[in-house]
């Protein structure tokens, strides 16, 4: 029976607003645990992890804001992702904001190495997260997290899987962009990263971009889907930090989970960016658990 290892991280670290360290609970209180329990998984709640206090107000450093406290989060992370998929759990990381993702996939990156899988890493949201300190307008770590896996971040925060690159760019498969910064959309060129933003999924459907997203995807490929919740339209999920206008609808998101649960391939999850004080009675965590429950499994016909 699979085990799911939940794993707060109550931390906005690296946010440009606060309160998306409210996340983890607000999806406690939403239900988690005794959603997936129903669909007959074992659920193990590990509790939140401790780190240290956002120090608001400081200004950037070096072009990065709070980087000793971003990476005292990530390698909390790092530990308890590991310590899960060790024990042959399923890791699901409540966040927090997105630059967790950096300990997250770093663990899931080395775990893959060491048992000679192939890491694909579905990153489901508005922004591509490409900035480094060089180019980023604001210094905010939640808007780099990928530079670091592809090893193109600040030092301390590279190289945490035992490769400087944790993922390739060919692992990496973009959902529902539509927020790019005019250096990340050069980034995004030059490393010849795999983006489908919301005009392919205007032009094609969501389930042609599935297909292609998820096309090579097999038996010994380990399945990372990493879900900023501000990848959906803030008329839908109104309680991220950065939301951005055109995004997924509801019934396009709920297909998206649907095609990646099919797969079988799944072994680990992020769920980021729930900011519970911009939200409205608790919305944004309840459809994420919705999502989460589509993602393990549950759909309205056996097929």
């Amino acid at each position: 029976m699979t085990t799911i290892r939940l794993i707060g991280a109550p931390t906005d670290v690296g946010a440009s607003v606060r309160g998306a360290g409210m996340g983890p609970d607000a999806l406690r209180v939403a239900g988690l645990a005794e959603t997936l329990s129903r669909q007959g998984l074992t659920v193990v709640d590990g509790g939140n992890l401790a780190g240290p206090a956002t120090p608001w107000g400081e200004p950037p450093e070096g072009g990065l804001r709070h980087l000793d406290e971003v990476v005292a989060w990530n390698r909390s992370v790092y530990d308890a992702v590991d310590t899960a998929l060790g024990a042959h759990e399923v890791p699901l990381l409540m966040g927090g904001d997105h630059c967790l993702a950096i300990g997250s996939i770093s663990a899931v990156a080395w775990h893959a190495r060491k048992r000679n899988k192939k890491l694909r890493v579905i990153w489901l949201d508005a922004h591509s997260d490409v900035n480094t300190e060089t180019t980023s307008p604001s210094g905010n770590l939640h808007g780099m997290p990928v530079a670091c896996l592809l090893g193109h971040g600040p030092a301390p925060l590279t190289g945490w899987s035992g490769e400087r690159a944790a993922v390739g760019h060919d692992a990496l498969r973009f959902i529902g962009i539509r927020s790019v910064d005019a250096d990340e959309r050069e980034a995004i060129r030059t490393l010849g990263l795999q983006v489908y933003d919301m005009r392919h999924i205007d032009e094609h459907g969501m389930r042609t971009t599935m297909v292609e997203a998820l096309q090579d995807v097999d038996d010994d490929t380990h399945l990372h889907v990493s879900f900023d919740l501000d990848c959906l339209d803030p008329d839908v999920a109104p309680g991220v930090g950065t939301g951005v206008r055109g995004g997924p609808t509801y019934r396009e998101m709920q297909l998206c989970m649907e095609m990646i649960a099919d797969t079988g391939r799944l072994g680990s999850l992020d769920v980021v960016e729930i900011n519970p004080a911009l939200d409205v009675r608790n919305r944004t965590a309840e459809l994420a658990v919705e999502f989460i429950e589509s993602l393990f499994g549950k759909s309205t016909l056996v097929r």
